[in-house]
């Protein structure tokens, strides 16, 4: 069980890495197609590779993660359509500050939908993650719209993730890649289903451009597959509460990706954001403690 804990942490550590170089990617990406369908190109073509490594599972098993992995699946479809649209009408700086409230938000949905309330350190740590995150990214500009918003309820609905797929997977015997395939293909088909609704003229045809599908590409190996894959795994063998502040180093990895991929900049005081969030990471690591949920 320990080598399994150590495991889902460091797991959950390349996620916040790969996660952090997928806004700018994400917002590169919808320069060349509208953002339901970039969404369901990305999912679909990930449930589609999906496919074959959960072709052998059991009947009975499909089952039990369709139920389990669809509701889930439908948060996760709000998460990215908010988060995405968000990043597109907001400053990178906003998104990335924003997005890092699911830090603060699971704690106290735990709270209530886990009935395990939070140790009194961890309000302490949070606090210092989402301070960090602040100096970092140079907190929020004054004017707050539209995007910021979306970035706000994506951040919510994050927390609600991942809480819900700690207490909807307790007791139940489902590997973490049906899992994942099922969550993946709701948000895919979801995104399909939304943009038939809501764009009167269509989706365009289909983007030529290799750039766009060597990003995509990146984004349905790395940003999705392995990442839902890792975060699905760990949830269920550690705090909703602890994996989220491992996962909160993900602006640290953002900066560092903006540094040297994007050739940005980065003041003291964002350096001085980052080490402290990496110093609640790297705390919660080495803690993660285990709880038993009643499913």
């Amino acid at each position: 069980m320990k080598n399994q804990i150590r495991w889902s942490v460091a797991m959950l550590l390349m996620v916040s890495l790969v996660w952090g170089t997928s806004y700018g990617i994400a917002k590169e990406s919808i320069s060349f197609y509208p953002v339901l369908g970039f969404l369901a190109i990305r999912f679909c073509l990930t449930f589609f590779l999906l496919l074959p490594l959960v072709y052998r599972t059991s009947v009975e098993e499909l089952k039990t993660a369709f139920v389990v992995g669809f509701p889930i699946g439908l948060l996760l479809l709000g998460v990215f359509v908010c988060e995405t649209y968000g990043v597109s009408k907001t400053r990178a700086s906003n998104a990335s500050f924003l997005v890092n409230l699911w830090v603060v938000f699971t704690p106290w949905i735990e709270w209530i939908a886990l009935k395990v309330r939070p140790q009194k350190n961890v309000f302490i740590l949070v606090a210092l993650s989402f301070i960090g995150a602040f100096l970092l990214t140079g907190g929020i500009s004054v004017s707050f719209n539209l995007g910021d918003g979306l970035i706000v309820i994506a951040a919510l609905l994050r927390a609600c993730v991942v809480t819900y797929t700690k207490k909807r997977t307790a007791g139940k015997s489902i590997s973490s890649m049906t899992l994942t395939a099922v969550q993946i293909g709701t948000v895919g088909f979801g995104s399909l289903l939304l943009s038939y609704f809501l764009l009167p003229q269509g989706l365009p045809s289909l983007p030529t451009s290799l750039t766009f599908w060597l990003l995509t590409l990146y984004l349905v190996l790395f940003c999705t597959i392995f990442s839902f894959f890792a975060q699905n795994y760990a949830v269920q063998r550690i705090s909703p509460t602890y994996a989220s502040l491992v996962m909160g180093s993900e602006p640290v990895f953002g900066a560092l990706f903006a540094i040297f991929w994007l050739h940005e900049s980065l003041t003291l005081t964002g350096w001085i954001g980052g080490i402290l969030i990496l110093f609640v990471s790297i705390w919660a690591s080495m803690k993660h403690p285990l709880e038993k949920i009643d499913s």
